[in-house]
């Protein structure tokens, strides 16, 4: 039965492929490239389960007890053929920011620092009533230099990042400014909701968004193809190899569902630690997987 679904899926796929391939006219601001450099966790000389992510993230399911049986899994992918996609600030946030920071944008402090006052900062209103709920007399033009002055630091953090956040400088400045917009709606910043704004973007950069900001902390762009037992003992595939260890099926759904990978003599299921990114929808994760295929990670 295994084989047909794959067919199955393999045709879907080919209908949905072709926008990955050229590049549109509304997209031409950022182009692609591809991923390089150690992991984020690497560069940090930290171990999966020595970080806020891997002590918070979903693992997903466990794996199956020996006899057990496990529901039929089919993806669900969209139909639509088109060859941009309209991007919210909401989506970029959720593309590139939340597998750290939530959905909230509250992060997991002291580690993974929430957005929420940084971006508050950069508010005029916002400081404003704050001096005046502590009974401090702050002019306007002080509150304005000091809110310049965050909005600064805050762009600074974006795109050259942090001592224990990495920089989005594949990110152009439209799509820097759309995820603002939406932190500060995020964030109860005072008109937000009117600043909001919206970028067209093709497919292999939705990808491209997953990969950096999320495959990336984990999974160095290359590296040697990592055995079983070393996996076992947490030793963590490279990006360049993932394409190989698993077909499009079995990435979508470990990345949107979970699922164990099967070792040992006899073989069992272990599920592993890799996290399980719900809100990522199964046509997010072929263009991610896709991404890869079409822009090979590189030291």
């Amino acid at each position: 039965m295994e084989k047909p679904r794959r067919k199955t899926f393999t045709i879907v796929l080919l209908l949905l492929a072709p926008p990955l391939w050229g590049q549109t006219a509304a997209s031409r601001e950022a182009q692609a490239t591809a991923v390089d450099g150690v992991s984020w966790l690497r560069h940090l000389h930290k171990a999966l389960n020595e970080s806020a992510m891997g002590r918070t993230w979903d693992l997903g399911p466990s794996a199956p007890m020996p006899g057990e049986t496990t529901p039929r899994w089919e993806p669900t992918l969209s139909t639509s053929s088109a060859q941009v996609l309209t991007l919210h600030g909401a989506d970029l946030y959720r593309l590139n920011c939340q597998g750290c920071h939530g959905a909230a944008g509250l992060g997991t402090p002291p580690e993974i620092s929430s957005v929420i006052g940084p971006v508050q900062a950069t508010s005029v209103a916002v400081i404003l009533a704050r001096s005046k709920k502590v009974g401090q007399e702050l002019s306007r033009a002080a509150a304005n230099t000091m809110a310049q002055q965050a909005e600064a630091a805050l762009m600074q953090r974006l795109h050259k990042g942090g001592q224990a956040m990495p920089a989005f400088g594949y990110l152009s400045e439209t799509e820097i400014r759309s995820t603002v917009a939406y932190l500060e709606q995020l964030a109860d910043v005072p008109r937000a909701a009117q600043r909001q704004e919206t970028v067209q973007e093709s497919r292999y950069r939705v990808g491209e968004y997953i990969v950096k900001s999320t495959c990336h902390v984990c999974h160095s762009a290359a590296g040697p193809n990592p055995s079983p037992k070393q996996i076992y003992d947490g030793e963590i595939p490279p990006l360049s190899t993932l394409t190989t260890r698993m077909n499009l099926p079995e990435f979508v759904r470990k990345v949107t569902q979970g699922a164990p990978i099967i070792m040992g003599d006899p073989a069992l299921p272990y599920r592993g630690r890799m996290p399980v990114f719900r809100y990522l929808t199964p046509d997010e994760a072929v263009d991610a997987y896709m991404y890869l295929m079409l822009y090979p990670p590189h030291e």
